[in-house]
């Protein structure tokens, strides 16, 4: 038999060419030695040749067969990954200059950059170093392989992983080699990561490296609310998510003065979006197109809107393509407490009564709202808790709407000076000002926390570093930024804020052997994030002085030497540091970047990374991920390496763990300290999870992406996790509402004489 070669050619095939290939794999400079066998994958390869075989399509099947034995040694993952990228390597090119000269024109590359490529190609071919493209796993080099990678006109890949970092950093500090350099190393060591529209787009001809929009309806009328498709469509066809406020929208039966009829209200209005957002995907296919719709309760039509994306009903009345937010006010969560009565307005009355809602938060929203109600202005009074229960029965039924706290969100936000905040983003994290002038615009990164564990210890001289590395690097995305919509561009030069984040907080507990919700871990939590922020606020301090204030400094809480935490009414001697330094620096200088820390979901880079995904407890110990050649079983690499430790680890103690649905806590051999560390989300208190939320979110000057999870949920339940949450001063109460039945259908998958006994 034959096989062909990448370049056309045919050989005969030899079995042993296969066994040394794989065998050489195991051993590479820079990364770990692995002690795993390649005998069976090999046989498996052996069996699978025919006539005419490619060795690309060999080296698919040696890689996939070794990432479906990963759940007997995550070994086999790190050899699955050092076949795609061997492979990868055989057809691309070793010149990151010439790649990126070639891809100016053939692809989508920059002709201006190329050519500051070229200038400078004997420094940055140098600095690249190609063995780091070994330090992915296997899961990583394929999402980035599928979606991350420049690919030519003939749709194949040019860049290697490495290239696309060094893309990146070059782009961003064009002129300076020096940072170049130091960005390019952090990055391909895995020490932090862009996010992926800036992987996307860095270096190209339309450069939009922003992932978060944040828009509110220009006017309540025909030409606003079509200027706002149009802006919406721009912004996702440049890969950005969008958050929208809608609370100014008439209401259904609303009356129309320019023609004399009345207004369909908001439903038809959102399913043109709806429309839109499927229509324009984000990157030309890269991703899907999606917006997040913001209403506050007091809304005449916040009852349809909670049916938007129900699965059932009028086909006319739904809209499930979009995302929904509440933007509560504490004098709702007030009312449903105390179980008040509840007034819903018309925007339109509300405004002809004195006020727009929307633009008062706090004391000033509560004098609006009962006046409207003393002058009559509402269109209903309902019960409060019947608005609540409407909420959480979407909640459970689809996950959202996510629940924002107005107040907390604008009483505790370093763009106070702006004007009410009306919404977030896509993602619940960005807390930022928008007009009809002006879009809000973030630019976010991600920093891999377990890159800083340091044998036992925690490094956190490490960590403060990359911070303020990381913030140099986003403050330099916002003047090279491509923007959709002036509107943005006048919001980002404005205000420059930026959004810090964190992945694999997860993998540095279980690491350090630390159960997530325990003391020592919650301790280490707010630890992490003052760091994260003391060094953000360091950097932007200097960079004020290097580069100027931003021109909305003035009248800020930091323009006063109030920073977060002290929004958030924390003792600073209760502090990790010193922070007088840093304050006498702020006082005499300014900072350049209104907001610095923003936590957000790291879905796509925390794959890319290998780290659980940003500061969430792991949901399952073994899940099935799905490939182009078929679903896989994943198994907790962390509790893999605790329990071969102890001699555990074998398929019986697989099969134990996919029949417990990715639990192990009814397993009666393992330890107790080994169960406790290795708990899933739905095994926890969500009282610990806000907890940590609270803790951390005194340095966090936007918000946070928090998940909530909980097993078998009722309204009771609900109700409690949420005014606990808004009693602990949240800004974003929750993201998702993640929800599972207490008890599993039987399964038929695993056979019980391979399992170990359970308890009951």
């Amino acid at each position: 038999m034959k096989v062909i070669k990448r370049n056309g050619t045919r050989e005969d095939i030899s079995p042993s060419k296969i066994q040394q290939r794989l065998r050489n794999l195991k051993q590479r400079d820079g990364v770990e030695d692995l002690t795993i066998s390649t005998d069976e994958i090999a046989v498996k390869v052996i069996g699978g040749l025919y006539e005419g075989v490619t060795t690309t399509e060999l080296d698919d099947l040696a890689a996939e067969t070794s990432a479906a034995m990963t759940i007997e040694n995550p070994q086999y993952d790190s050899l699955a990954a050092r076949i795609g990228v061997s492979s990868l390597h055989k057809v691309t090119g070793n010149s990151f200059s010439d790649k990126m000269i070639y891809l100016s024109k053939v692809s989508n590359v920059d002709s201006e950059f190329a050519e500051y490529v070229k200038l400078h190609k004997d420094f940055l071919d140098q600095a690249i170093d190609y063995n780091r493209d070994y330090l992915f796993d296997y899961f990583g080099l394929k999402t980035l392989k599928k979606s991350y990678l420049i690919r030519d006109h003939e749709n194949n890949i040019v860049e290697r992983p490495q290239d696309m970092w060094m893309r990146v950093a070059a782009f961003i500090h064009q002129g300076n080699l020096e940072k170049t350099k130091e960005s390019y190393d952090a990055l391909s060591l895995k020490q932090f990561t862009h996010a992926t529209p800036t992987l996307f787009n860095a270096g190209t001809i339309r450069p939009q490296m922003s992932s978060c929009f944040l828009l509110d309806i220009q006017d309540d009328s025909i030409d606003g609310i079509y200027k706002s498709i149009g802006d919406a469509a721009k912004i996702s066809q440049s890969a950005g998510g969008i958050g929208l406020s809608i609370h100014k929208i008439r209401s259904t039966g609303s009356s129309i003065k320019g023609t004399g009829g009345t207004s369909n209200g908001i439903v038809p209005m959102l399913r043109v979006f709806d429309t839109t957002m499927r229509y324009v995907d984000q990157g030309g296919g890269k991703r899907k197109g999606s917006a997040a719709i913001y209403l506050e309760p007091w809304h005449s039509d916040i009852f349809e809107f909670l049916d938007l994306k129900k699965n059932h009903g009028k086909e006319e009345m739904r809209a499930r393509d979009l995302f929904y937010a509440m933007w509560i006010p504490d004098l709702f969560m007030q009312r449903v407490e105390e179980d008040g009565q509840w007034t819903l307005f018309d925007p339109k009355t509300a405004r002809e009564g004195g006020v727009d809602l929307q633009d008062v938060h706090s004391g000033k929203f509560c004098e609006a709202y009962e006046r409207l109600e003393k002058l009559r202005k509402g269109t209903r009074t309902i019960k409060a808790r019947d608005l609540w229960n409407k909420i959480l029965e979407s909640q459970k039924e689809t996950g959202t709407p996510y629940m924002l706290y107005k107040d907390a969100a604008n009483s505790k936000s370093n763009q106070k000076n702006l004007g009410t905040i009306k919404s977030s983003n896509l993602c619940t994290e960005i807390i930022e000002y928008t007009d009809e002038r002006e879009q809000a615009v973030c630019n976010l990164a991600s920093i891999s926390l377990p890159s800083f564990i340091d044998g036992e210890s925690y490094n956190l001289e490490g960590l403060y570093n990359i911070s303020r590395m990381v913030t140099r690097n986003l403050d330099n995305v916002i003047d090279l930024n491509y923007y959709p919509t002036k509107e943005t561009k006048t919001s980002n030069s404005k205000h420059r804020p930026i959004g810090i984040g964190v992945q694999g907080l997860a993998d540095v507990f279980a690491r350090l052997k630390m159960p997530f919700t325990s003391d020592e871990a919650k301790l280490l939590n707010r630890i992490i994030f003052e760091t994260i922020y003391k060094g953000a606020i360091d950097e932007s301090i200097e960079l004020a002085r290097q580069r100027g204030c931003y021109s909305s400094y003035e009248g800020s809480p930091a323009s006063c030497g109030v920073l977060q935490f002290d929004m958030w009414g924390v003792d600073v001697k209760t502090l990790h540091y010193d922070w007088s330094e840093t304050l006498k620096n702020l006082r005499k200088v300014g900072l350049r970047n209104s907001l610095l820390l923003a936590p957000m979901p790291t879905a796509s880079t925390s794959q890319i990374l290998g780290n659980t995904e940003a500061f969430e407890p792991i949901t399952s110990n073994l899940y099935s991920r799905r490939t182009l050649s078929g679903d896989f079983i994943v198994v907790n690499k962390h509790l893999v390496r605790d329990l071969t430790e102890l001699g555990m680890w074998n398929r019986q103690m697989s099969n134990t763990i996919i029949k417990e649905k990715g639990s192990i806590q009814r397993i009666n051999i393992i330890p107790n300290d080994i169960k406790e560390r290795y708990k899933t989300a739905y095994e926890m208190s969500m009282k610990d999870i806000i907890d940590m939320s609270a803790d951390r979110g005194a340095f966090i000057c936007q918000s946070q992406s928090l998940n909530l999870f909980m097993e078998d949920a009722n309204f009771s339940k609900l109700t409690s996790m949420h005014f606990y949450g808004w009693r602990k001063g949240l800004k974003t109460g929750q993201y998702y509402l993640r929800t599972k039945a207490a008890t599993d259908a039987i399964q038929f998958t695993v056979n019980n004489d391979d399992c170990l006994m359970c308890s009951g």
